[in-house]
């Protein structure tokens, strides 16, 4: 599954070539391992609905930077669309950054969320199958975004297809 050993480029790998005019959508989801509150950000783009970055990571100025420098070169042109959480503009250029208070721009990533918590049952919050190892918990994720990236461009062509 990693191309060339690195889980960030095995997801690579299963993207779709970006187009001029594609967007990305920016956020986060926390679930739980054990007891302790987690967070993972992902970026998705609006045109695939691929997720093209992601990475676990705190709510803050850091990982907001460690999350774009993961965002492939092909697709750095983007406009940016996210919540308005301050730690965004630190580390997207101003002139691709679009904030909003309200999720109408990031509705795709948010539908993505939904997914995620319906398919993995380990984000579920008070649920029999919950991580107990972080590093697991991070694991099936990757499982998971690596599967999901290479059945968008299937869902892709179908619906471009009617």
């Amino acid at each position: 599954m990693c191309a060339g050993g690195s889980p960030q480029r095995a997801l690579q790998s299963t993207l779709l070539a970006a187009q001029e005019d594609n967007e990305l959508e920016l956020d986060e989801v926390w679930s739980y391992v054990g007891h302790k509150k987690r967070r993972v950000w992902f970026v998705l783009c609006r045109r695939t609905r691929q997720i093209v970055a992601w990475m676990p990571g705190e709510r803050d100025i850091v990982t907001a930077k460690d999350v774009w420098m993961k965002v492939p070169e092909q697709y750095k042109h983007c406009q940016c669309f996210a919540d308005g959480l301050e730690a965004y503009a630190h580390a997207i250029p101003a002139e691709q950054l679009h904030q909003q208070t309200k999720k109408e721009h990031t509705n795709h990533l948010e539908r993505f969320n939904a997914t995620l918590r319906g398919r993995l049952g380990r984000l579920t919050r008070k649920t029999l199958s919950y991580s107990k190892s972080y590093f697991m918990h991070i694991v099936h994720i990757r499982l998971f975004l690596y599967q999901y990236n290479q059945d968008c461009p299937l869902k892709l062509a179908l619906s471009t297809q009617d």
